[in-house]
């Protein structure tokens, strides 16, 4: 009888705390065969990130015995220092941050700094490099300054050179989690074709129709390992899920709302939903009640008029983009990665000065040193990773700088900073540590410090990159409060269901400005090739009433959320007198 094959990945027993006492991991013990695809699911804070690394050979253990690649590189808590060398060779991780990991200022040096320090030839590295640029759709950048690319641009270029070392297990911690539609399902593949050939996966991610691909799901929650399972099963736990903070994928929630047969297959659902016959052409012409209220003010409070600007070396990061944003209104910027959309908006914040045409935030001209610091006092900028300029000792403290800063009364700071913490709902936290908060926590702390400034226009650059649902929903409901407020709020983002719930949406693509206009007319028919040669998509709810009329269905309303889709379905179903589920005609 042949020997077992040894499994890449073995945890027993592996608990870690960090200092200050926090468990990150509970006694977790964990086999990953070889050739297996995994997901690991949790909220911000609940141990993925610590796992990933204790797997890719980062961190060792304070308790438990951990195997890697064939090596005991720590048993009972004792690492072995030689042993995490060697198996090191064959393990690979990419960051969810790509600043964490780019070491080099030329992408094609940066993708070749692993196999460098495997020893290999310089024809093979020069090889590898040039395939895995290739693969993540990154070659035309080989000569380029990582520091000068956007943030998904720079996340490709991590996973490049992770690809390069050809790593028997790779670990992905939130991979897509900067990246647009397109990137995201572009790694996807990537990760199809890995594990195919046999690459051991692990990966980590937020986005919970990712985890659909996996062959075995994990969910943390305070260190453990809570449920296990293929995906069916470990997303039939609905309710315990959405206790944790998480969700289950969008074709589970839509099957549940519509009382059909519960799946995470839209495909399946879409089967399920089938057709509706025998209905009156009248209907067919016919459509839904769905009302989408967009109120609008009429003075513009940003003005962005034939903009050009470029970064000098020979690319437009923007050409010619011509765009106002009214007062009191929440404005969406969607683009592909690289499209300028961040470049976009440090031109709003008066950070940059365009090369041509003219920036007016709030009444001032940027293009003097006046206007650039009056439009910085008006505009409150969150930026990516907001959450890493938080440094006090206590909340209080921290959303108190600014405003000591601007040498107020301690009165007026008094009040801002209940204001503003009161805004993000962190009042019961108010003397905590912001390092004690979770991800979505400390994200809503850092934007309480931009608040208490008591900027008109805020502008935020992927708010909801990297939290999990319960924290996405939590920053959701604050832009919510806020808008009501009458602050403008301008955000970039790659979701298109966060796109959706605002009032107005801008398309970038190429640096170019391809489409402006209310979410309705933004992702209407018209443009939705546009937005998927733009590496972008529509709404889920958009394309399941989309799919479900080229399968026969009358017209059902453009609706952009959930709500407004279940809303069209059972309209639909009532008018043509059947039930849910439906006729099941046709072929799927």
């Amino acid at each position: 009888m042949a020997p077992a094959e040894h499994p890449p990945v073995r945890l027993s027993h592996v608990t870690l705390v960090y200092d200050g006492g926090v468990r990150a991991l509970d006694d977790v013990s964990l086999e990953v065969s070889r050739g297996e695809r995994i997901c690991v699911l949790g909220a911000n804070g609940s141990g993925k990130s610590t796992l990933a690394s204790v797997v890719c050979g980062l961190l060792a253990p304070d308790e438990g015995t951990v195997e890697l690649a064939g090596e005991r590189v720590c048993a009972d808590g004792r690492p072995d220092l030689e042993a995490y060398r060697r198996a090191r060779r064959s393990l690979g991780l990419v960051f969810q941050n790509p600043d964490d990991q780019i070491v080099t200022s030329v992408v094609e040096d940066d993708v070749a700094f692993g196999p460098e320090n495997l020893g290999l030839p310089r024809d093979e590295i020069a090889a590898r490099v040039a395939r895995e640029l290739r693969r993540v759709a990154m070659e035309g950048y080989a000569g380029a300054d990582p520091s000068r690319l956007s943030g998904g641009q720079r996340q490709r270029v991590c996973i490049a050179g992770a690809l390069a070392m050809e790593p028997a297990v790779l670990v992905l911690d939130e991979p897509g989690s900067l990246l647009d539609v397109r990137g995201r399902a572009a790694i996807m593949r990537v990760m199809g074709r890995l594990a195919a050939a046999g690459t051991t996966l692990i990966h980590v991610t937020h986005f919970m129709e990712e985890a659909l691909d996996a062959d075995r799901v994990l969910v943390m929650d305070h260190g453990r390992i809570l449920l296990e399972g293929t995906p069916d099963e470990v997303f039939s736990h609905g309710p315990e899920l959405s206790g944790l903070g998480l969700e289950v994928p969008f074709a589970a929630r839509l099957s549940e709302r519509l009382d059909l047969p519960w799946t995470c297959d839209e495909r399946q659902l879409l089967c399920e939903l089938g057709t509706v016959p025998n209905l009156h052409k009248t209907l067919m012409e016919e459509r839904p009640d769905i009302k989408h209220v967009c109120k609008l003010g009429t003075v513009p409070n940003l003005q962005v008029e034939h903009v050009t600007f470029s970064y000098g070396r020979g690319e437009r990061a923007l050409d010619d983009v011509s765009f106002e944003v009214p007062a009191g209104s929440s404005t969406a910027i969607i683009g592909q990665t690289g499209s300028g959309k961040s470049t976009l908006l440090r031109l709003l914040c008066g950070l940059e000065r365009p090369d041509e045409g003219r920036v007016v935030v709030d009444g001032h001209d940027t293009s003097s040193r006046r206007g650039s610091k009056a439009a910085r006092r008006a505009v409150g900028y969150v930026m990516q990773h907001p959450e890493r300029q938080l440094f006090a000792e206590t909340v209080e403290k921290d959303v108190a700088f600014g405003p000591r800063n601007l040498k107020l009364p301690a009165a007026e700071v008094e009040r801002r900073v209940s204001r503003a913490i009161e805004t993000v709902g962190l009042t019961a936290r108010r003397n905590d540590s912001p390092f004690t908060l979770s991800g979505g926590q400390r994200r809503l702390c850092a934007l309480a410090g931009i608040l208490a400034m008591e900027p008109r226009i805020l502008v935020l650059d992927e708010p909801t990159a990297g939290l999990d649902p319960r924290g996405r929903a939590m920053l959701r409901r604050v832009l919510a409060r806020l808008s009501e407020q009458g602050i403008t709020l301008v955000q970039v983002t790659h979701s298109m269901e966060d796109a959706a719930r605002s009032e107005r949406v801008i398309a970038l693509d190429q640096s170019r400005l391809v489409a402006i206009g209310t979410p309705r007319e933004v992702f209407s028919r018209d443009n939705e090739r546009r937005l998927r040669e733009g590496g972008l998509g529509i709404p889920r709810s958009l394309r399941v009433a989309r799919e479900l009329e080229d399968r026969g269905w009358p017209p059902l309303g453009d609706p952009l959320t959930t709500d407004e889709l279940v809303a069209a379905i059972r309209a639909r179903a009532e008018r043509a007198k059947v039930t849910v589920p439906f006729a099941r005609e046709g072929r799927c």
